[in-house]
């Protein structure tokens, strides 16, 4: 079960061209995207009307896709505008299409009722293409479904065991509690680690100061478009970056990651790790891109094997612990909003297309 009203990733904008398409599947159905030649972003179901061919085994003609079933064409919304043999086209051929929006170097589709697609709803991650950070875009394919990737980013202790050689590197994670808060659009968690030892592992090489470290993680997650957004760092101890007060040798980072159902066993995962220092090291933004991305791979591994003891367990229930206050959260907040769309379609079940 899924949010249907909400803007999700459905691609990075440099997965688009203007001469070919992407096929992606988004909440359990297939999307065809693609880059007309006025820039603007299109995307159709990837589905002929006809006899249901895929539009993934077609072929790209200017702005449209033809079917290479029986040759139907259709544009970016979702029109068939060419039917082989015929002048015109036959009643019902014309196929869903979805709004799209293009920002901050991301592609965004909305696959709820077209009439509520605000962009202003669009997730706030200016980060990613502002002249301020620096960052890498990155994606990776997770065999789960996207409460076990969500229930991960709201439970950090397991940086201190999962990650212990590379983004974690101290058991004070798994021993702090954090603070936990609902807000207007989702959860929002706080972590300070003071006085740690040193650095974590993924920073090794790249540290500003010497001695103990005061690390920070404090992430919000909104619910709607699953846009998990996490302000971190590592400050030198006790010079007052809890009150606020960064050291110029701090080093500040911000991820926006981006966790989009494909179908209710798999999910997508686009995320960047950004700077706000060194900006012209490429080698640093690089470096913490590839480490970064070493550390999503442990929590793949973990997460994936998790999903297949949850197929095994059937209707046994998982157990509760004090780290599960967030995730615990979260989870009702996506239930909660589940529950209102469904009761809405109810009501009209005929407003927003399969």
């Amino acid at each position: 079960m899924f949010i249907q009203n909400a803007w999700y990733a459905s691609a990075w904008a440099h997965e688009l061209t203007k001469d070919d398409f992407l096929a992606r599947k988004i909440l359990g159905k297939g999307l065809i995207l693609y880059r007309k030649a006025d820039d603007s972003v299109a995307a159709i179901i990837d589905r002929c009307s006809h006899r249901f061919a895929p539009l993934s085994l077609g072929r790209r003609e200017g702005d449209c896709i033809r079917c290479m079933y029986h040759g139907l064409v259709f544009d970016g919304e979702g029109t068939c505008v060419e039917e082989p043999g015929r002048k015109g086209v036959s009643p019902n051929t014309d196929i869903r299409s979805f709004p799209a929006v293009e920002r901050h170097k991301l592609v965004w589709v909305w696959m709820g009722d077209a009439d509520k697609a605000d962009p202003d709803l669009i997730p706030d991650c200016h980060q990613n293409d502002s002249a301020e950070w620096a960052c890498v875009p990155r994606y990776a394919s997770f065999k789960a479904n996207y409460l076990l990737v969500l229930d991960n980013l709201l439970d950090f202790s397991h940086l201190s065991f999962v990650h212990e050689n590379s983004l974690g590197g101290s058991r004070t994670i798994a021993e702090v509690n954090p603070k936990v808060e609902q807000t207007d659009k989702g959860v929002k968690m706080t972590r300070w680690y003071l006085n740690e030892a040193g650095f974590a592992p993924y920073l090794k090489g790249h540290e500003r100061f010497e001695g103990a470290v005061d690390r920070w993680n404090i992430y919000h997650l909104s619910t709607l478009s699953n846009h998990f957004s996490m302000s971190s760092g590592s400050a030198p101890a006790n010079t007052g970056a809890p009150e606020g007060k960064l050291a110029p040798e701090t080093m500040v980072f911000h991820s926006n990651q981006l966790i989009t159902p494909a179908d209710e066993h798999n999910t997508h995962y686009f995320w960047v790790y950004a700077h706000n220092f060194a900006l012209d090291d490429a080698n640093l933004t690089n470096s913490l891109a590839e480490r970064v991305s070493a550390g999503f791979v442990e929590d793949r591994t973990m997460i994936e094997a998790q999903q297949q003891v949850v197929n095994e367990a059937g209707e046994d229930q998982m157990a509760y612990t004090h780290f599960d206050n967030g995730l615990t959260l979260g989870r009702r907040l996506i239930d909660r909003k589940i529950a209102e769309e469904q009761a809405e379609t109810a009501k009209a079940p005929e407003a927003v297309p399969a």
